[in-house]
């Protein structure tokens, strides 16, 4: 955590770039049992959550995030009915998950029980009473050690689709961008199934991107990414791995989508059938990134 000390919060992911968040009254501020946690307000994206130097989210645009990673892989699925979540302690991953009616279960593994509990206290609108819902199963554990079935709470269940909410590879996250968690997950995946990952943002990011198209290409039949802007995360829009061997999943028009998210009924805030098939055209410089 980097506080100024003159009103501003200094985020310190990159090294040469910065951005900077008015700090407003400050809720919350300690050190968890793995992490450098601050909770803030801001006005202009409401309540901030930061851990070791980096924002996590916000309330102003935490929607555009989470509805692009649960709704893009569940709608181009189409028959979802459990989802593990490997990180994602705000609970708004959660929240969006379980919009989707058809969805049965949803897991999620959680390293930091203090950052679920904060989450709910400080951050409330972001889950939105997720965690209370019967159908949440709520894990505290290392996710890879979930997906590798030791430890806490060891099943074999299989998943349609796995949602890897993590921080970027530094600390306790960097796990989660290696060959072998993403092999075991995808020996938790039902055929046919989507594992999904928050990859940060390419511009700035580049090794990274290419790090994680090599090793998910190892084991999938059909690995890329889809993108959106997500504005508290400096440096242009960010990049979402997508990994599965059903490679027409990736490729469905707006016009097959469209009939699904009817259904669903969902309310939004930035995901559209248009906006889903669209995110997948990625622009040139991350295209050359990954040759």
């Amino acid at each position: 955590m980097s506080d100024s000390g003159s009103g501003w919060y200094d985020e310190t992911l990159h090294k040469d770039v910065a951005q900077r968040l008015r700090m407003g009254r400050v809720l919350h501020r300690d050190r968890t049992g793995l992490q450098d946690l601050v909770i803030f307000e801001n006005p202009v994206l409401g309540r901030v959550m930061a851990l070791d130097g980096v924002v996590q989210t916000t309330e102003g645009d935490e929607f555009v995030y989470h509805e692009m990673l649960t709704h893009v892989p569940i709608l181009a699925h189409g028959r979802v009915r459990r989802v593990l979540i490997v990180g994602g302690g705000d609970g708004g991953m959660l929240r969006r998950c379980l919009e989707h009616k058809a969805v049965e279960r949803v897991t999620m593994v959680e390293i930091d029980r203090s950052v679920v509990d904060l989450s709910i206290a400080h951050l409330p609108s972001i889950s939105a009473g997720a965690f209370d819902d019967p159908r949440t199963d709520l894990v505290i554990a290392d996710g890879c050690a979930f997906v590798k079935n030791k430890g806490v709470k060891e099943t074999t269940e299989r998943f349609d689709v796995i949602i890897v909410d993590s921080t970027d590879p530094h600390g306790p996250g960097a796990v989660l961008f290696t060959e072998a968690f993403y092999a075991d997950c995808k020996a938790r995946l039902t055929p046919g199934g989507v594992l999904v990952t928050q990859n940060g943002v390419p511009f700035l990011q580049p090794g990274e991107l290419k790090d994680s198209h090599r090793r998910l290409g190892r084991l999938f039949g059909d690995a890329s990414f889809f993108v959106a802007p997500v504005p508290s995360y400096y440096g242009g829009f960010m990049a979402f791995g997508w990994a599965t061997d059903d490679a027409a999943l990736r490729r469905q028009t707006a016009e097959a989508i469209r009939p699904r998210f009817a259904a669903a009924g969902l309310a939004t805030r930035y995901y559209t059938p248009d906006i889903h098939v669209a995110s997948f055209a990625l622009p040139a410089f991350m295209l050359d990134a990954l040759k």
